[in-house]
């Protein structure tokens, strides 16, 4: 008894762990596996900005390469800055002592953290960083509070601050329209994400479909087989409906003189 308890905690542990990660409400993010070019404009995000501290040593460059239609030579030019080969591991050159020195902890591989965060975490997370020179990093982030590690995209979006700006008011989870005019009404939160106009390289829209493609990546890298075992599955089930036909053909003439 005692070891199927020990098994069930240490299988809850994951959500455990995403639980404790903050309760900011995290925005939906519809991820197109298929998307090809989204895909590779997310490899190239995760290779720029992302691969100086986190690796994804779980993927190699040249499976990268042939599901996502890029040529070799063109990865090894544009997305391989290490000097790996086209077949090796997507790995990064910091050692994980000097990571831990200089951040606390070792950055954790992102082979994977689709599957363990979620899409939509990952979308939230990475769009909520802002400053905060309370920390280390000079950085903070509503989905994982107090986190160790500096917005990378900064140049990107530009810098976000908390600031005071109108939101719309929201009673029993839904968002409130006066009756009348059907305009939404609003109030001045104080505790809203802004960002400074003109200090990022996209605009708000932009930089949030950049984000959207570097989680599709993730997404894809995660579990870079998704679509064809769903394609498999389709057969699998149309292989099932049609020999249930014949399954039922025979069970009735098996039984047709059973009375």
């Amino acid at each position: 008894m005692k070891k199927l308890f020990a098994a069930l905690v240490i299988a809850a542990m994951p959500a455990l762990a995403l639980g404790a990660a903050g309760s900011y409400e995290l925005d939906k993010v519809d991820i197109d596996l298929t998307d090809k070019a989204a895909m590779q404009d997310g490899a190239r995000t995760f290779a720029n900005y992302c691969m100086g501290c986190h690796g994804a040593k779980f993927q190699r460059y040249e499976r990268v390469a042939d599901d996502l239609g890029i040529p070799h030579e063109l990865m090894l030019d544009n997305l391989v800055f290490s000097g790996a080969k086209i077949g090796d591991h997507m790995k990064i050159g910091m050692r994980p002592d000097d990571a831990k020195a200089w951040f606390g902890a070792a950055p954790p591989d992102l082979t994977l953290v689709a599957r363990v965060r979620g899409t939509d975490w990952l979308y939230t997370y990475l769009r909520t960083f802002y400053e905060d020179p309370t920390r280390p990093l000079g950085a903070n982030n509503k989905v994982f509070p107090n986190v160790g590690m500096p917005n990378v995209l900064v140049g990107l979006q530009g810098r976000q601050y908390i600031g005071c700006k109108q939101v719309q008011v929201v009673e029993d989870g839904k968002k409130q329209f006066d009756p009348l005019t059907g305009t939404p009404i609003t109030h001045e939160g104080c505790d809203q994400l802004t960002i400074e106009p003109k200090t990022g390289a996209l605009s708000e829209e932009a930089f949030d479909e950049k984000i959207k493609n570097l989680v599709t990546f993730l997404a894809y890298s995660a579990n870079p087989v998704a679509l064809k075992s769903q394609r498999i599955g389709t057969y699998v089930l149309l292989y099932l409906a049609f020999f249930f036909v014949f399954a039922y053909l025979l069970k009735r003439e098996y039984w047709k003189d059973v009375h």
